[in-house]
């Protein structure tokens, strides 16, 4: 017996004992030749994914599909069945924009992830990634996960590979190895190419490259991701080129996180959702997906300007130490954020983990410049940004949204719902609380409480929509053959138990979740189980060179 194969079995003891078995008949049931399965879920009210109403009925599994739906024959028996007793049976949900690279080895089980639902993470987002996805997947499957994950490949992490961090257009012979590395991600199984356009090295990069990047990866059927070269006072422009790169690459394009974050643009949303109606109207596939919160997460250096964070971190540093250099940068800050955005102070930036100093850990900006300073003017503030960035950095939470334009997104009905979180250290810094509630929040809060969408269109949001973007076909609808990803949630204790000041805390409600028709969460508790699988892009498999019929494509 291999080892999965004691894993598999010491799960489903552990599953057996956790379980509400529901009684049959086995002598009458036998004599009748009643079909049997792996696993069944009675009772459900079942919500299948393509934003129809719900139904009444039961799920059968075998193996890693679904068998049957509907109403089972009440003789069929499994070794696992599981009375859903009225309570909503989904499929699993699919977050589209994570980031959960080396965290996927080193926590395996994804447990934030499974606890509020998720069986299938998308990965390599904001233009990072694994280089070697061939060697990543390899790692992944060998030592077994607990979700199914599925990655783009980043443009950042190509443009560093060749270029490093410099502010200049590639060479021809730098293009045409970019192009190859695209080509050999793409082939490795990657969905497509991601772009982060604030992040270095894709700040120095101009729309004609990474137009040629992606349409390397369009030709052998991928997608282009796209954390867009502004989400705030520059997003119109910045939404026209991403459509401008799917318009001349012949690429769907996903924009990644959607929202507004300056103050002066407030109420946008109007237009860039037009935008992306209007877009569609003319031939371009495009759609996007959100985070259902007014705060947004990332590194401290983003509040630089642009030219600040060109080249190595001791470049960076050597620029911040410079005495005038530094003051220009601080003049920079206060721009951007205070006479471009329309802030009245960086009270909205709070630190969430700070390597060098974990006393910062939970404050924000002005909160420290008066306490470090006693000074609370703009240029103590971005004082105190650079000082953190010399330090080492730091990872931020910034309150830098309006609730209007969030729940604008959302209602968007091309909209995926993804939480733009990695697999969560429990207990370590003070993250964003949306890696541990996102789906719950869309769940608890804006069906349950606010009633923005119905139920069975939050679920579409969260499965069927998302993996048609991402080509899962064999996933994110309940049907007989289809993947059998399903979640079993009661809407009424659905609930985020994260806050933003304490935000390490599980969601409630998600009572059983199966990944590839194996529970790695029973009647609310983890199983260690890892049935999860690499989903591979279409170029693992697509050749567009291939000569068929003896005619040349």
């Amino acid at each position: 017996m291999t080892d999965r194969s004691v894993i598999r079995l010491s799960c489903r003891v552990i599953i057996a004992t956790l379980l509400a078995v529901v009684p049959f008949c086995r002598s009458e049931c036998e004599a009748a030749g009643a079909p049997t399965y792996d696993l069944i879920i009675r009772h459900g009210r079942i919500i299948d994914g393509t934003g129809a109403p719900w139904f009444r009925g039961d799920v059968a599994i075998t193996g890693d599909k679904i068998a049957a739906l509907g109403v089972l024959d009440p003789c069929a028996t499994a070794p696992v069945v599981i009375d859903a007793k009225e309570r909503y049976v989904a499929p699993g949900f699919i977050d589209v924009h994570t980031h959960c690279e080396d965290d996927l080895l080193s926590m395996p089980q994804a447990e934030n992830f499974i606890r509020m639902g998720v069986t299938t993470v998308v990965t390599g987002n904001c233009g990072g990634s694994y280089l070697r996805l061939d060697e990543a997947f390899t790692s992944m499957t060998s030592k077994g996960i607990g979700v199914n994950v599925a990655s783009f490949v980043g443009h950042n992490t190509i443009r560093n590979a060749v270029m490093r961090n410099v502010a200049r257009d590639p060479s021809t012979t730098e293009i045409a190895e970019m192009k190859r590395l695209v080509r050999d991600a793409m082939k490795a199984g990657a969905l497509g190419l991601s772009t982060g356009l604030i992040y270095t090295p894709g700040i120095c990069s101009k729309t004609p490259e990474i137009a040629e990047l992606a349409k390397e990866a369009a030709r052998l059927g991928g997608i282009y991701a796209t954390h867009m070269r502004s989400e705030g006072i520059d997003v119109i422009n910045a939404l026209d080129e991403a459509l401008t790169v799917g318009l001349a690459a012949r690429i769907p394009v996903q924009v990644s996180h959607h929202k507004i974050v300056a103050p002066f643009r407030f109420g946008q949303t109007t237009i860039t959702l037009a935008m992306m109606d209007s877009a569609r109207e003319q031939g371009i596939d495009v759609a996007c997906d959100q985070y259902v919160y007014t705060a947004s997460s990332t590194s401290i250096s983003t509040m630089l300007p642009d030219w600040a964070v060109e080249g190595s971190r001791a470049e960076v540093r050597a620029r911040l130490q410079d005495p005038p250099t530094r003051e220009k940068v601080i003049a920079g800050i206060i721009e951007e954020r205070r006479d471009k955005s329309g802030r009245k102070d960086l009270g909205y930036a709070v630190v969430a983990n700070c390597r060098a100093d974990p006393s910062l850990n939970g404050k924000n900006i002005l909160q420290i410049a008066r306490e470090r300073y006693g000074d609370d003017s703009w240029h103590t503030q971005a004082q105190v940004v650079v000082d953190i960035v010399t330090s080492g950095g730091a990872s931020m939470v910034f309150h830098s949204m309006d609730e209007d334009d969030v729940q604008r997104v959302a209602c968007y009905p091309n909209t995926a719902f993804a939480s733009d979180s990695g697999i969560r250290a429990f207990g370590v810094g003070v993250p964003h609380p949306r890696g541990y509630g996102n789906n719950a929040r869309v769940l608890a809060h804006y069906v349950r409480e606010l009633r923005l969408f119905p139920l069975e269109e939050a679920i579409r949001r969260m499965t069927s929509l998302p993996a048609q973007r991402m080509r899962f076909f064999d996933r994110g609808v309940l049907r007989p053959s289809m993947a059998a990803d399903v979640v079993v949630f009661d809407l009424n204790r659905v609930q985020e138990k994260t806050t933003f000041a304490q935000p390490h805390a599980y969601a409630e409600g998600f009572d059983y979740v199966i990944v590839n028709g194996t529970c790695v969460i029973a009647n609310g508790q983890l199983t260690y189980a890892l049935p999860g699988k690499v989903l591979f892009g279409p170029g693992k498999t697509y050749d567009p060179d291939k000569i068929c019929d003896g005619v040349e494509p």
